[in-house]
């Protein structure tokens, strides 16, 4: 939304910039961009005029004019009528190498963790789809349900699981997060608690507090080598013990949990785990809703059971954007028929159904899950292995927690100075998501999450980018001092 930012606001929003390690003009621009990566500062939001900052900051208005000047650069700053120059992104005008990635010119994107689409696989889905839609056109084309071909597949894809599973116990919805959505919507209401991992996904962070409801954080344990998970791993991956304490005293309405190659950290949860839980939510009424995205990227084989074969209350979201490509915006969810038609419902209050040729498509995809897989997942571990080592040679300082699966490695930074890092990458051709974003109340500023997706000749670059930013960061200490208190951005993740 636009509008404009009073000296004053700004000043605050500042807090002690001035180091003096650089030149005032750099120091200032600096710590601008920051807070409009960071989400501080909104977009489209004229700043004060050099006149009136430079005698709010007791400077000269050249070094105001500097600062602006820096940040029209750099693309922060709209050029604007006069001083008047309002807050922006940079923004690409041509594409850049990469899975569809909407990020300035010449930078590699790590604040995303998905793959390019298997593309063969997922080309010919559609051109069988576009043989079935003839059969569909007589009809209105609205299905808030989704389409029967689709919902037959995954229901079948949970039973082969050891989940025996109806059509009608899935809804077919338009990606996990708009799955999320509707079920915040149906299950929770506003002020309600949302019993979430720390860390977690930041989109799921985003939906519960758009909701209304508050996010309720539960820590997970320190990791160990290998991944700090139980099946295999010398400690547990969820502190259980804490989160069954949280249920009972503070009765969450729902606890949205990743317990599949868990998103930041590529945890996996333990049968045991998750049979504890399911019981203690059914003791409390907390109704468990988990994230099944990453359940088929499963890079060391662990054998794990779905958290719904152990409570028929679970309600359970999956995608195919993880394992396929998150151009299809194809997700669903698995509940009881009743929480099913609550679900429809709320849908249908937000749209009146997904695209008929991507489901018709999606169900082709399901039926035959397992086709693109096997070169994927070997792709995926060339990729962390390279990851691994290139973090170990080149950041040594860094506590990398090895992935038993997914897509990203979490790791524990020296200091913290997560969000510096994310501010200084771009000056090396990287854009990084925050530690903070994962997280309630400014935490992780001690970590990073690192994606593998990208083949090893980019992570190659990356990791040297990463090297880059942290020497200069070690350089000008002034700038993890300056945004150590500051709360996390909320640039867009994935």
């Amino acid at each position: 939304m636009s509008g404009s930012l009073n000296p004053t606001a700004l000043v605050r929003l500042l807090g002690s910039w001035n180091s003096g390690a650089l030149p005032a003009y750099r120091e200032l621009a600096d710590v601008v961009r920051l807070l409009v990566m960071d989400g501080r500062i909104p977009l489209d939001v004229a700043l004060p005029s050099e006149r009136a900052l430079a005698q709010t900051l007791n400077l000269s208005r050249t070094t105001v004019t500097a600062a602006y000047a820096n940040l029209r650069e750099q693309g922060f700053l709209t050029a604007g009528q006069g001083s008047r120059g309002r807050t922006c992104i940079p923004h690409r005008t041509t594409p850049v190498s990469g899975p569809g990635l909407a990020v300035p010119e010449g930078l590699l994107d790590l604040a995303y963790a998905s793959l390019p689409a298997a593309g063969e696989v997922v080309h010919r889905a559609f051109a069988d789809a576009l043989t079935e839609l003839p059969a569909l056109l007589p009809g209105f084309g609205y299905d808030a349900v989704g389409v029967p071909a689709l919902r037959e597949a995954i229901a079948d894809k949970y039973t082969a699981e050891g989940v025996p599973t109806t059509p009608g116990q899935i809804l077919v919805t338009s990606g996990a997060q708009h799955a999320l959505n509707i079920v915040l919507r149906t299950l929770a209401g506003k002020q309600d608690r949302v019993m979430v991992e720390h860390p977690t996904y930041p989109n799921a962070l985003d939906a519960i507090r758009a909701s209304g409801c508050k996010p309720l954080p539960v820590a997970l344990p320190p990791g160990t080598s290998p991944g700090g998970t139980s099946p295999g791993g010398t400690s547990p991956a969820w502190d259980i013990d804490a989160m069954v304490a949280t249920m009972n005293q503070q009765r969450p309405a729902m606890a949205y949990l990743v317990p599949d190659f868990h998103n930041p950290t590529g945890r996996i949860m333990s049968d045991l785990q998750r049979r504890r839980l399911a019981r203690a939510a059914a003791s409390t009424g907390t109704t468990l809703v988990v994230d099944e995205t990453l359940r088929a990227l499963n890079l060391d084989g662990v054998r794990t059971a779905p958290m719904s074969s152990f409570s028929s209350a679970v309600v359970s979201i999956g995608s195919l954007s993880k394992s396929h490509w998150a151009g299809l915006r194809t997700g669903w969810i698995r509940a009881d028929e009743s929480l099913i038609t609550r679900f429809v419902a709320a849908r249908t209050v937000m749209d009146l159904g997904g695209p008929v040729v991507e489901q018709l498509a999606a169900a082709r995809l399901v039926r035959s899950f397992g086709e693109p897989l096997d070169a994927r997942l070997e792709e995926l571990r060339r990729n962390r292995e390279a990851l691994l080592g290139l973090l170990a040679e080149q950041l040594p300082s860094w506590e990398v927690e090895r992935p038993r699966g997914g897509l990203t490695v979490w790791c524990r930074l020296p200091s913290p100075c997560s969000t510096a890092l994310t501010v200084l990458a771009p000056d090396f051709g990287l854009r990084l998501a925050a530690g903070p974003r994962f997280g309630v109340g400014g935490a992780f500023e001690h970590y990073l999450r690192v994606p593998y997706t990208l083949p090893p000749e980019q992570l190659e670059f990356a990791v040297g980018a990463l090297r880059s930013a942290q020497d200069k960061l070690d350089a000008a200490p002034h700038l993890r001092r300056t945004l150590k208190t500051e709360k996390p951005a909320a640039a867009a993740v994935a």
